[in-house]
């Protein structure tokens, strides 16, 4: 009786890190210290002395039940920057600059090759966001889960100047909602979603012409990465007062994140674009409107307020960061929450 029996293949781990280290080698950062296989991932802190007073900030996440999607097609090679974009997302909200990321994967039984085009996803999104993969962990879990099924999960960390911050304590009446548009489903919603559709290969495989692609392709579109558009705002010389990160939840429970008491948040419905699959979603699973906007982004992965004067130079930087910019609502006084009206 040996460990390989019993279901643990350390060799293949071994071969696992060997062939994922190209990809993490194009996601270093001149602040990363040592290479691949430590038992700690190394960062200088050596130039955040320069700031006047830094703050860390630290998101975590996973893909949720999106795995499945990439189980039954057999497409692992974008799955990792889902994982990314939910963590990364989440530090460029609060108006950070993600440093480094760390993902966690569990499988069933360790293909080193599928490992190893996962974590190419992962090092495709760090180099998105500009932060360094510094390390990760890849656990065989034989007997507790199927052996071609598999979880992720990440971690990353971001610096942010404590005036920059971005918390909300400045909203005032008046202020400008902008969205900044979705990818699709992104990486909230399809334990939903798989209950709409029959989540087979041929299912997945048919082609619509609404989508202009097949089912399974528009439904594993990757999470869209925000870190360069918040830059660019920022560089553009606008304060950005609050923000939200549009995942579980929709907009009703996201968006009053970012308010504080008596600011209540409104959305124009028809101002911005919603993507042909979300209207195959609730169409096809007879969904109710306020139930779509409870689950899913439904075109706007983040939400964003400024001063009614900077509008226009954040509709900009946001554009030419590549990302696309809607003018979407507005802030009023009022009990915190949000109307869609």
């Amino acid at each position: 009786m040996d460990y390989k029996s019993a279901g643990v293949d350390i060799e293949a781990g071994y071969k696992s890190v060997e062939l994922m280290k190209e990809y993490v080698k194009k996601t270093m950062r001149e602040e990363v210290l040592g290479g691949l296989g430590g038992f700690s991932g190394a960062f200088s802190l050596a130039k955040i002395k320069n700031y006047e007073e830094p703050i860390l900030l630290s998101g975590t996440d996973g893909c949720g039940t999106k795995v499945k999607l990439a189980f039954l097609m057999d497409k692992h090679d974008t799955i990792g920057i889902d994982a990314v974009a939910m963590c990364v997302n989440d530090v460029a909200c609060a108006g950070g600059e993600p440093l480094f990321f760390l993902d966690y994967i569990a499988c069933g039984k360790n293909y080193p090759e599928k490992i190893a085009t996962i974590v190419k996803g992962v090092a495709d999104g760090c180099i998105m966001s500009e932060c360094a993969l510094v390390g990760g962990e890849t656990a065989e879990h034989p007997g507790l889960m199927p052996e071609d099924e598999y979880d992720l999960a990440g971690f990353s960390v971001g610096v942010v100047e404590k005036k920059d911050l971005i918390t909300g304590a400045d909203l005032a009446d008046g202020d400008v909602l902008i969205g900044i548009a979705s990818s699709g489903v992104h990486s909230n919603g399809f334990s939903l979603v798989r209950k709409v559709f029959e989540m087979t290969k041929e299912s997945l495989d048919t082609y619509y012409d609404e989508l202009g692609k097949t089912l399974g392709e528009a439904l594993i579109e990757p999470t869209r990465i925000y870190v360069k558009a918040l830059k660019a705002i920022k560089n553009s010389g606008v304060k950005v007062k609050a923000c939200s990160h549009i995942t579980g939840g929709g907009f009703y429970e996201n968006v009053p994140r970012m308010l504080i008491d008596g600011k209540r948040a409104v959305i124009e419905l028809n101002s911005f674009d919603v993507p042909p699959i979300f209207d195959l979603i609730k169409k096809t699973g007879n969904i109710a409107d306020e139930m779509m906007y409870n689950t899913f982004n439904c075109g706007l992965g983040m939400v964003l307020a400024v001063d009614k004067a900077d509008v226009d130079k954040t509709v900009k930087a946001i554009n030419e960061s590549g990302e696309k910019a809607f003018v979407v609502g507005k802030i009023i006084n009022g009990e915190k929450g949000v109307d869609l009206v």
